[in-house]
């Protein structure tokens, strides 16, 4: 593959990794922000449980999925991909945070893009 390619799915593959393990490791710290309220007050309503649980489960996926990324790019990339276009869906569902549905379409993109560019791999 062409070097410039490489460069890309190299910044790719470690953006698409740590940024998640990091949004997955602060739902449990709330950091950057207070993530249950993005939890939609009619989702609140459906869970057997409090938001913030929620949201610490959610961090464990992210977690995951950013791991998946590292060690097995192609499927992890896929599986981000996918659980961006998931959470950006629930929020345009709940015209909630529609801004930060449509961030996270963009990196869905980006991931898929990654995966693509892993296929060989």
């Amino acid at each position: 593959m062409d070097s410039n390619v490489q460069l890309v799915k190299k910044v790719l593959k470690f953006t698409f990794g740590i940024v998640p393990i990091v949004a997955g490791l602060d739902k449990y710290t709330n950091v950057l922000t207070d993530w249950s309220h993005y939890v939609s007050d009619g989702m609140a309503g459906m869970l057997p449980f409090e938001p913030a649980t929620f949201m610490m489960i959610v961090g464990v996926v992210e977690i995951v999925a950013g791991v998946l990324v590292l060690t097995k790019t192609k499927i992890g990339a896929y599986i981000v991909s996918a659980w961006l276009t998931a959470i950006a869906l629930s929020l345009i569902l709940s015209w909630s945070y529609v801004d930060v549905a449509v961030r996270d379409l963009v990196m869905a993109i980006g991931a898929f893009s990654l995966a693509k560019l892993s296929e060989n791999d």
